[in-house]
């Protein structure tokens, strides 16, 4: 059965929460006390790793689905596989600056700890074994995880997607199978010199997947969810309890008030494995988000949001650049000062470059697509499309989706 997608309108909600994740993922890697109170992993179990993977999926799904439905698998996998190419071409220029810039700081200004730190011994000690297995994404300095992870999940995703098509529960039954599977019998990849991913495939794809699902109609099935009160009721009462006890492993006078057994259960967060109080606290981050601000909202289109939905439209360049940013700005903070002043003028500055490289990419891309000189010629001969551009820029991570 031929699946029928709506007619494409652009989802600002999933440009504006993947702007928040890159914004958040920026200032928790910079290893600040204060800035990492502006991110979300304070304040909940899941953070916005977990959402930049759930909107990836999801707009992964809308925009080579489109294309599989509309131009044939084979044109919809190879337009996905290019953007497999483009991710895996980001993450080697990241890894590659990355561990020179770490390296040269070290030397320059006699911060050898920083080898350590980011975990760039291993380049010094096999400098060709370890750029070989960065190559093979088998060694991940701090930091450079996610982008690994990306690549490992959009180069499956084409039979995924062409099954998705068709077997859409089925799909996702497996994928939740999976998830289970490799937490319970420890499924992981190897990473180099030792040890595992620290975002473990095999259980991060659930997400991924998930946000597939929704796009390809799983949404219509659960949006009585949506409108529960008894679901907004626990998903506040959850809410609040995850922000407790995730507030409570980082003050430790908070820990007195919970049962031991009780803390512990959920310190520390298991993020490599992914676990399913994560999936649960996601899941009704969503919920709600969908139940109180519907895609028409009025208030997306306020100024406020602007600089927050472009860097989730250019979310690539936006998320490369905040990763090398966060070395950055740790640097700076631990050769300078590490006040709160000084923390928040680096995380104000590393946004405001962020901001910066998207909205120049959003530019260059105009000026790419309608050369100088024949902007105005192409507008007369050829018509804007509203709707198929908005879904694809939506997701200018993704090919315009990934």
């Amino acid at each position: 059965m031929k699946m029928q997608f709506p007619a494409p309108k652009r989802d600002l909600r999933l440009d504006l929460f993947r702007g928040f994740a890159n914004w958040a993922m920026f200032l928790g890697h910079v290893s600040s006390s204060v800035l990492a109170w502006f991110s979300f992993r304070n304040y909940g179990f899941s953070d916005g790793a977990d959402l930049f993977v759930f909107i990836s999926g999801y707009t992964s799904a809308l925009v080579f689905g489109r294309k599989m439905v509309e131009d044939g698998v084979a044109f919809g996998a190879s337009r996905l596989l290019r953007r497999v190419g483009q991710i895996y071409t980001a993450h080697v220029l990241l890894f590659v600056i990355y561990l020179a810039s770490v390296h040269f700081f070290s030397n320059q200004f006699n911060a050898p700890d920083l080898i350590d730190r980011f975990n760039v011994g291993p380049l010094l000690a096999s400098p060709v074994e370890t750029i070989t297995q960065g190559l093979l994404l088998r060694y991940k300095p701090l930091n450079l995880d996610v982008l690994p992870l990306y690549v490992v999940l959009m180069s499956a995703f084409p039979p995924v997607l062409w099954l998705m098509l068709r077997y859409r529960n089925w799909v996702m039954a497996g994928s939740i199978l999976l998830y289970f599977a490799a937490r319970q019998f420890g499924w992981n990849l190897p990473s180099f010199p030792s040890g595992v991913w620290y975002f473990n495939p095999f259980a991060w794809q659930l997400l991924f997947v998930l946000g597939a699902w929704l796009a390809l109609g799983g949404a219509n099935a659960l949006h009585f969810l949506v409108r529960s009160k008894a679901v907004l009721i626990f998903g506040v009462a959850y809410l609040i309890f995850a922000t407790a006890m995730t507030m409570a492993g980082q003050i430790p006078e908070l820990q007195k008030l919970f049962p031991r057994v009780l803390f512990e259960a959920f310190n520390p967060n298991d993020k490599t494995n992914l676990a399913p109080y994560r999936v649960l606290h996601l899941a009704v981050l969503i919920i709600l988000g969908a139940r109180f601000i519907p895609i028409d909202a009025a208030g997306l289109q306020a100024v406020l949001w602007k600089p927050v939905i472009k860097c989730g439209q250019q979310s690539l360049e936006v998320f490369a650049v905040g990763i090398y940013l966060s070395f950055l700005a740790y640097f700076v903070l631990q050769t300078t000062s590490s006040g709160v002043i000084a923390q928040l003028l680096v995380g104000a500055g590393g946004i405001s470059i962020m901001t910066t490289v998207a909205y120049y990419r959003s530019w260059s891309k105009r000026v790419e697509k309608h050369p100088h000189g024949h902007s105005n010629l192409l507008a007369v001969q050829k018509p804007l499309a509203p709707a198929g551009e908005a879904v694809q820029s939506g997701e200018e991570m993704t090919v315009s989706a990934a």
